[in-house]
């Protein structure tokens, strides 16, 4: 299902094929090894900027490639498909997330600093927004950004933090006016070399273990007021402006990876054998399969009408937040049937289908819980 849709051309056809190719020369060899390290070699990045892998869509002139988010979405499909969950989501959050917010309110200098290093795999950017008592209300953000003559003075602590050790780049979600509600928060940007700027520990995972998820601290740290990103005050609306975006891709993600759980799945039950046959021949378990694979192709259909919704420039907060939930509702439904055909086996983690298992949890949880997205979806009702 990943190639030869209609909503994809030529040209991200060859792409999707130059991402296999990386992923099994750069990914592969040393997948395990970083999954136990819990954090990917720093050394991938560049070479996936190399590869023409990172920010697709940014314009020749600040060094991308010029593409269009189908771009974005091949690379997010193939990383999800392969099984690599960590860099998969490393990348995203760098490309698809943080990149989006530069692109649309980042000013020229921001631009020329930042989007040829990003593209290039030379500096890597994370999004704080998640506080230790701050998940899905934004409008609970503590973090403060005072502003002392031409700097911003930061001081607060974000958690859960995709890139959160690596990252050389920060989006801080911030408070600048205690008082101003939703329409007191900003967009700063802080680069990590900062004094007071402090990465925390590398959390421990369910899943995407290879994917570094950071606390990261900020004591006093000064920042010039051209760091801020967008006007101040301006945070929320950004916010919900690149949130369809983000949702988006964690769809892609999610729809890809259930159908990896699905492709391994139905490949076992014809091998595995049970009184004397393949368990792929009782009918409990075609039709159980049956009823999989119907999801997925339902799935599928929705996501790529989403995509080119995107592209177009008419995906509704509504429809996106629709993707999500049905998508990674139905991607932890799926790997949990295909976990359980897999038997005693697949409750093992040298079993791909418990490497995939786990790292589904989480994404009915980041970019906004499942509750959430039910919330949203209620407003258009």
């Amino acid at each position: 299902m990943l190639a030869n849709r209609p909503v994809y051309d030529e040209e991200h056809a060859l792409l999707r094929d130059s991402v296999r190719r990386f992923a099994a020369a750069n990914i592969a060899p040393r997948f395990q090894e970083w999954e136990k390290a819990g954090i990917i070699d720093r050394a991938l990045w560049p070479a996936a900027g190399a590869a023409g892998l990172l920010c697709p869509q940014v314009p020749e002139a600040s060094g991308g490639i010029g593409g269009d988010f189908r771009h974005n979405a091949v690379v997010i499909e193939e990383l999800a498909y392969s099984g690599f969950a960590g860099p998969a989501t490393d990348f995203s959050v760098h490309s698809d997330v943080c990149c989006g917010y530069l692109l649309r309110y980042g000013t020229e200098e921001q631009k020329r600093t930042w989007l040829p290093r990003m593209v290039a795999g030379e500096a890597v950017c994370a999004i704080a927004m998640t506080e230790p008592g701050t998940g899905s209300d934004l409008q609970g953000i503590r973090t403060r950004a005072v502003r002392e003559g031409d700097e911003y003075v930061i001081s607060g602590q974000k958690t859960f933090i995709s890139n959160g050790q690596m990252c050389d780049l920060v989006i801080a979600v911030v408070r600048t006016n205690p008082d101003g509600g939703s329409r007191g928060m900003s967009l700063i940007l802080v680069e990590t070399d900062h004094p007071g700027f402090r990465h925390g520990r590398n959390l421990d995972k369910l899943g995407h273990l290879s994917s570094d998820t950071s606390e990261l601290f900020f004591d006093q740290v000064r920042v010039p007021v051209g760091n801020l990103l967008g006007c101040e005050g301006g945070a929320m609306a950004a916010l919900m402006s690149e949130l369809p975006q983000e949702r988006l891709t964690i769809a892609l993600h999610s729809i890809a990876s259930a159908q990896k759980a699905f492709d391994i799945t139905k490949a076992y039950v014809l091998e595995r054998k049970a009184f004397g046959q393949a368990i792929g021949t009782f009918q409990n378990t075609r039709f159980k399969l049956a009823d999989l694979k119907s999801d997925l192709q339902v799935g599928w259909a929705y996501v790529d009408q989403c995509l080119a919704q995107h592209i177009r420039g008419e995906l509704t907060t509504y429809a996106a937040s629709t993707a999500k939930l049905w998508t990674t509702e139905m991607h932890g439904r799926l790997v949990d049937q295909c976990l359980q055909f897999f038997g005693g086996y697949g409750f093992m983690r040298e079993y791909e289908i418990c490497r995939l298992f786990a790292d589904a949890r989480v994404l009915r949880i980041y970019g906004g819980t499942s509750e959430i997205m039910r919330e949203l979806i209620s407003r258009s009702l």
